[in-house]
């Protein structure tokens, strides 16, 4: 069996994305996004929200819409997987790992991302308009003369 390496986030971003353009002409965005959860102290009683911080890469047309749209404090959904890159930093080898985003979608309101009215799901392969859709409604008990067979 394959082994699957995905990951989903939802967070803001930590600061504006930083965008470069390579010696063969591919873009690469990158950026770092918070993502928080909250739990309950069982000791204490008190609320304890717990940041984890991940640097994402977006490549080609995701980094263009990055460099366009994204800026600190936008909330933004990815999808992709991890991937360990290593470094020399002072003769001595380290590692990083990185979310490399296949899937981009900005979250939040359109005020929050200044210029992308109408962006919706901002992948190359997945390319929509951003349709409004409807506030789900709270659950209503059905009637006793609806058909339904359970």
């Amino acid at each position: 069996m394959a082994g699957v390496n995905k990951v989903i986030l939802v967070g803001h971003l930590g600061k504006d994305p930083e965008v470069r353009t390579l010696d063969n002409g591919a873009k690469v965005a990158r950026f770092s996004v918070a993502t928080t959860e909250s739990y309950k102290d069982k000791n204490t009683g008190d609320r304890v929200d717990q940041t984890e911080w991940h640097n994402v890469t977006l490549w080609r047309g995701l980094a263009d819409v990055a460099d366009n749209y994204l800026k600190k404090g936008s909330l933004v959904y990815i999808e992709g997987k991890l991937q360990t890159r290593s470094y020399e930093q002072d003769g001595v080898t380290k590692y990083a790992t990185d979310v490399v985003g296949r899937e981009l979608t900005m979250l939040g309101r359109k005020s929050d991302n200044p210029g992308a009215q109408g962006m919706g799901t901002n992948s190359p392969s997945n390319a929509q308009n951003n349709q409004k859709v409807a506030e789900p409604t709270p659950f209503e008990a059905a009637s006793d003369d609806d058909d339904l067979p359970f």
